[in-house]
């Protein structure tokens, strides 16, 4: 029987979606406790997949172990001393014969506990070794206590440890999926690939079928190969994480299918943009007229346009997106753009105003402060289409916003949007079969295997090459003891006219982060420089002394600008050419990018101060390290996937991405390629299979998938 064929989908599709009360131990208390992690039918349950293992098939000998390798060990206890000073802690010291000892260290424990480790007691224990105060010790080991009956024996395969689920124990969890997974299908059932879809895919070689891969890694046999299956890339692993990522692909391909049988209006009129681009001080690089070309390409059809601009900080997106809304405009229909905050929502406003209105078009501002009568009287433009080009935050995607005839929507930043934001935005347009064009825009540079998996519903564009004139700004790393030296480093960049940032972590002191708090930061440097105009903001003042202090800033009143990460995108100040950021060892690699764009706007050499407070581990290493090395926003987006994964890149929580239970972004970029071949084929010859493919790993989220 060929995989994937009908004859067996009923069989299949009838198991799967078997409630999980069908199983012994599930009531409706526990029923609604699973409902809440989203496990609702045996077919949830089975792909419910450990998140590590535990190798308890052996003991290891006290004296071999080793720092950060989980380790199961056996010994009598030889000294138990508890302690309530601070916070209570229990700690047992147990020995065994290779004449070694180990400490166990409880924060957590009641009196009956203490009372099972009596000096000679026989405790078998596992957990991760690390370095204590006398040697190595193991926080809060899982253990038993032996010699009580029948003594266990050595597990006969590694154990699985599945993600918690509140309100139901691990024990109780093991044995349900144990429950479940004897009812799986056979093998040709479950099965929803055609036969030869893998052949010719030399990463799909030799892989197992679909339910030898979920029994293999619910339960994996002894001599399995340990480290493959840690690291996620065991041959089960890999044929689950194929399916996955084909089913995103697949959820991805078919909402732009979806989309493009729409109808959208076609905008080909470019007077308008022409008079803009005779009129700019300056020529668009050879990556923007590329880019440009693109957008018109698109926004020329009767199709919408879902189009993801990337490019560097600097390098010059919003006058593409504004040459983009005058194609709009000059057809008689109106374009809307989104930013995520207020700040830079407002630097928006002012390009646009500058290059638009100057061209005889209406620009409007709609955000939360805009209120009473004034909002009143916004909100009637928008309506009657005297308000041409709309910027604004969240506030656009209010119900009483009502668009005339919205034609484009653009979306800047829009990672920081949640997903039913932006398909608001773009409802907002919709008329009887027609929707808006969208063009969305990220100053995040998105690893090229990455997009191809987050954005299969997009087409693509980089503006990867800055403005001339735009100088390299020099990075420098440097220990925070080396503070004081900064104070002459700012002292002259203020003597020679120009002006600098020093950026905090946090607000205010706190005991739990070693970091030097903006407040502090603030009241120190203004004893130390009283000669220099000295200003603070944080996310914490209203709007209004924000704006102000950064207009301050921005007119060259005040000379150093203390600030949090509030001023991470949006801020324009050629005129800053030192950037200093203290505690930047905390930071995430994107966002310190994004920060030291905020110089080296100008022509002049600029400078970027990374302050870091040791020890630094050796992740925080390897990101200031790729600070120092690099200023190419790709060359980071790549480094920073590869250190912590797609999560941050993309902001998943919102994106529907972190649902992967399998899939990695980062470790299976390899596969995606593949992926994609196979999922074109699919699509071409069997969309039915696409449809049940995508509900088996995304059910009822493929909406929300992307936008």
């Amino acid at each position: 029987m060929t995989p994937g064929s009908s004859v067996h989908d009923s069989d299949y599709d009838r198991v799967a979606a078997t409630p999980l009360t069908c199983l012994s131990g599930v009531g409706d208390k526990v029923a609604e406790k699973l409902a809440a992690r989203g496990l609702l039918t045996l077919q949830d349950l089975w792909f419910h997949l450990p998140r590590q293992y535990e190798d308890r098939t052996e003991l290891v000998p006290i004296r071999l172990l080793r720092p950060g390798l989980p380790s199961q060990v056996e010994g009598v206890v030889e000294a138990v001393e508890r302690s309530y000073r601070g916070r209570p802690m229990l700690k047992v010291a147990i020995g065994d014969d290779s004449q070694a000892t180990l400490v166990l260290r409880f924060f957590h424990f009641r009196g009956t506990q203490v009372a099972q480790f009596a000096v000679g007691t026989r405790i078998r224990a596992y957990g991760t070794p690390r370095a204590g105060q006398i040697g190595l010790e193991i926080v809060h080991p899982s253990y038993r206590v032996l010699g009580t009956g029948v003594e266990p024996g050595l597990s006969e395969s590694l154990d699985p440890i599945y993600p918690a689920i509140d309100g139901v124990g691990p024990a109780v969890l093991r044995k349900l999926i144990g429950q479940a997974l004897q009812r799986l299908p056979d093998g040709a059932s479950m099965e929803l690939l055609p036969a030869d879809v893998f052949a010719g895919e030399p990463l799909c070689a030799r892989l197992p079928s679909l339910r030898e891969a979920l029994m293999i890694l619910h339960r994996p046999p002894q001599g399995s190969d340990v480290p493959a299956l840690l690291a996620g890339t065991h041959p089960a692993q890999r044929r689950l994480a194929i399916e996955e990522l084909l089913a995103h692909h697949l959820s991805l391909r078919r909402q732009r299918i979806a989309m493009q049988s729409h109808g959208a209006p076609q905008l080909r009129k470019a007077r308008l943009l022409d008079a803009l681009r005779e009129r700019l001080p300056f020529a668009l690089t050879g990556a923007q007229a590329r880019v440009l070309a693109e957008i018109r390409d698109d926004l020329a059809k009767p199709v919408p346009m879902l189009r993801l601009v990337q490019g560097d900080v600097g390098s010059g997106k919003t006058v593409v997106a504004a040459m983009a809304a005058l194609l709009a405009v000059e057809e008689g229909k109106q374009a809307a753009l989104m930013a995520p905050t207020e700040l830079l929502a407002e630097q928006h406003l002012a390009n646009l105003r500058g290059w638009l209105e100057p061209l005889g078009v209406r620009v409007v501002w709609l955000a939360g402060k805009v209120t009473g009568k004034a909002r009143d009287a916004v909100l009637a433009d928008i309506a009657g289409g005297a308000a041409q080009v709309v910027v604004g935050t969240h506030a656009l995607m209010q119900e009483g916003v009502v668009f005339r005839d919205l034609a484009l929507a653009i979306v800047d930043e829009q990672h920081r949007f949640g997903v039913h934001q932006r398909l608001a935005l773009r409802d907002k347009g919709s008329s009887g079969d027609s929707v808006p064009h969208q063009l969305v825009m990220t100053a995040t540079p998105i690893p090229r295997t990455l997009a191809m998996a987050a954005y299969a519903d997009l087409d693509v564009s980089a503006i990867d090459e800055l403005p001339p004139g735009r100088t390299p700004v020099q990075t420098v790393v440097l220990s925070a003891e080396r503070r004081p030296e900064l104070i002459e480093r700012i002292r002259a960049a203020c003597r020679e006219g120009r002006q600098a940032y020093w950026v905090c972590t946090l607000i205010d002191d706190s005991d739990e982060v070693v970091a030097q708090a903006a407040q502090t930061t603030f009241e120190l440097l203004t004893q130390q420089m009283p000669e220099l105009r000295i200003a603070l903001v944080h996310g914490r003042l209203k709007a209004a002394e924000k704006q102000k202090t950064m207009a301050a800033f921005k007119a060259g009143e005040v000379q150093l600008l203390v600030a949090t990460t509030v001023i991470e995108v949006g801020v324009d100040v050629p005129n800053a050419s030192l950037m200093i950021i203290e505690n930047a060892e905390r930071l995430g690699l994107a966002q310190l990018h994004q920060l030291r764009g905020r110089v080296g706007r100008g022509s002049a050499a600029s400078s970027c101060v990374l302050l870091y407070q040791s020890p630094l581990s050796r992740m925080a290493r390897q990101r200031l390290e790729t600070m120092r090395e690099t200023n190419d926003g790709f060359v980071i987006a790549e480094k920073d996937l590869a250190l912590r994964g797609p999560g941050e890149l993309l902001g998943t929580r919102q994106t529907g991405l972190a649902a992967f239970r399998i899939a990695d972004l980062g470790r299976d970029a390899a596969l995606l390629p593949t992926v994609q071949r196979i999922g074109e084929a699919l699509l071409r010859a069997s969309p039915d299979l696409a449809e049940r493919l995508t509900l088996r790993w995304i059910g009822g989220a493929v909406r929300y998938a992307s936008a």
